[in-house]
């Protein structure tokens, strides 16, 4: 049977993900915080910021496990292929 494995990604590319994601929260409350709004608008908006934030998260936790479940379905699916395609040749 085929091993698949995992790919794994760059030091240099998680470097780059998590870097704009600092430089992006870090710019957007610099933006909230020099808001020339009462403090409560920026409360506001910062609350609305942090709620975009973590839904994001839980979004992409959400399509990483589909897509782990979806592979898993697959390969236990290869592996019934595989040992039916077996067993019908042993018949002949």
């Amino acid at each position: 049977m085929q091993q698949i494995h995992p790919q794994r990604d760059s030091a240099a590319w998680i470097f780059q993900t998590w870097a704009a994601f600092g430089l992006s929260i870090g710019m957007t409350t610099v933006g909230i915080v020099n808001l020339p709004a009462d403090n409560w608008i920026k409360g506001f908006m910062g609350m609305g910021m942090a709620f975009s934030v973590g839904s994001t998260f839980t979004l992409a936790k959400a399509q990483r496990d589909f897509h782990e479940s979806k592979r898993l379905t697959s390969k236990i699916e290869e592996a019934k292929v595989e040992q039916l395609l077996s067993q019908h040749n042993s018949l002949k």
